[in-house]
């Protein structure tokens, strides 16, 4: 690949006309920059994003998910949401049907069978984050490392983050006591 990559590089110079005496002597730092990124660096790169709308349809919240040292940077930004602590927690099915209440999405990512809450002895499940915090301006920011991997948010049924009506209580299980459902977005590829 890197003989590839110099002999394309080599080619392209000679065609814009570069043909000073320095120009052909890139050093072995600058020629190790063409080559392709290790794997480790190119699965830092993987992203993810949701778009969170309320039962009538309204967007509220836009998250964006970074793959990065085997978990998952975590940051979204919501607007026009009611002031105060509100669970947001990772679900296993990307739907977000209203009707349903966004019942759709399922219950919360739990692979090892954990029990809710990032305060239970017995827990947290895997899709359970800290609570976002809603200012009286109807908006609020969380920004969160999880120890979900992206791409095991994309299997058949895919995933969905979703906002619940009241703070989570990190304890109670099956989902901290955090009341309705009020905004669901499912996770897409992409940054």
């Amino acid at each position: 690949m890197r003989t590839t990559m110099a002999a394309a590089l080599a080619a392209t110079l000679a065609m814009a006309g570069c043909g000073g005496e320095n120009d052909t002597d890139l050093g072995e730092m600058e020629q190790d920059s063409l080559v392709e990124q290790p794997e480790e660096q190119a699965a830092s790169a993987t992203g993810a994003r949701a778009t969170l709308v309320d039962r009538e349809g309204r967007q509220v919240a836009t998250a964006t998910l970074s793959q990065a040292n085997g978990g998952v940077g975590l940051e979204v930004t919501a607007t026009g949401i009611a002031a105060g602590e509100h669970g947001i927690h990772f679900h296993m099915v990307g739907q977000c049907d209203a009707a349903s209440g966004f019942e759709s999405a399922g219950d919360h990512q739990n692979p090892t069978g954990a029990q809710h809450g990032l305060d239970n002895p017995n827990g947290p499940h895997m899709g359970d984050l800290p609570n976002v915090s809603i200012g009286a301006d109807s908006t609020g920011t969380l920004t969160q490392a999880t120890p979900i991997a992206v791409d095991s948010l994309f299997d058949a049924d895919g995933s969905a983050l979703v906002i619940h009506a009241q703070r989570d209580d990190q304890r109670t299980d099956p989902s901290g006591n955090s009341g309705d459902r009020i905004a669901c977005g499912v996770i897409e590829r992409g940054s």
